[in-house]
């Protein structure tokens, strides 16, 4: 006897170019599509980002500075 099939979940992503207030840069941060949903657009990002970098900060010991600037992964 088979297994049933199982259904495949579709998950998309936005990838995001991330600056710091102190210079430095991250590329390719990715934040689920389904929370860029709202009237809001990209700024719900900048709140998906930052959970992300305090969860980055506890593991490795070291917080991230503040988000200066958010602009969208330009396509290769």
């Amino acid at each position: 006897m088979m297994a049933p099939p199982r259904r495949r979940i579709e998950t998309s992503f936005v990838f995001f170019d991330v600056q710091y207030v102190d210079g430095t840069r991250t590329s390719n941060r990715k934040v689920p599509a389904t929370a860029l949903a709202g009237l809001d657009g990209d700024a719900s990002a900048r709140t998906v980002i930052e959970a992300q970098d305090r969860e980055i900060g506890l593991a490795s010991g070291r917080p991230r500075p503040d988000i200066k600037s958010l602009s969208r992964t330009t396509a290769k």
